[in-house]
């Protein structure tokens, strides 16, 4: 499998969207593969984890983001689950689920339903290792131009991340005593 040849049926090479998405799910990858071979007791499926992070991100492009390049008529957060249809299509199941689990640190049921967020209402939280080790990388990178080709620090992810609860710190501290500083 080869999830560029995957990305190009959704993307045009020469657009802003396709180059942001490989450059920022180039960076999760090498992050995440660096984060699975500190972790081999974990037993992680290294080749799941790099194809799996390179598509994690690929239903950006059906959300509302003009400053990325994406003209979709959803709102970002959407991302997620609607890459999920778009690899279950593709008859990547599990690649699928890595893309709706990776938001933020995890949607469970009831941030879902108190927030009134635009997504399903199911948890869509990371569970297999692989999953934690993508979700737990990608938080590093951001698609803009301060942090796309260069880490976040701890702290500015760590304040990103409380604003959306205690609960949510606490999972991204517990992977940071889990895959250690990196």
């Amino acid at each position: 499998m080869n999830p560029l040849k995957i990305i190009g049926k959704y993307y045009s090479s020469d657009s802003i969207a396709y180059n942001l998405l490989i450059k920022h799910s180039g960076m999760v990858t090498e992050k995440a593969l660096n984060i699975a071979t500190k972790v081999l007791h974990l037993n992680p499926d290294l080749k799941f984890i790099e194809e799996a992070a390179m598509l994690h991100d690929i239903g950006i492009f059906l959300t509302n983001e003009p400053e990325i390049g994406c003209y979709g008529d959803k709102p970002y957060i959407c991302h997620g689950y609607l890459g999920r249809k778009l690899l279950e299509r593709e008859g990547l199941l599990k690649h699928g689920l890595v893309c709706e689990r990776h938001i933020g640190v995890g949607l469970n049921i009831k941030d879902i339903i108190e927030k009134n967020l635009p997504v399903p209402k199911r948890d869509m939280v990371p569970v297999s290792i692989e999953e934690q080790i993508i979700c737990f990388a990608d938080k590093f990178f951001s698609k803009d131009s301060d942090f796309l080709m260069k880490e976040k620090p701890f702290e500015l992810i760590r304040k990103g991340i409380a604003r959306y609860g205690k609960d949510k710190l606490k999972k991204f501290d517990d992977w940071i005593k889990i895959f250690g500083a990196q």
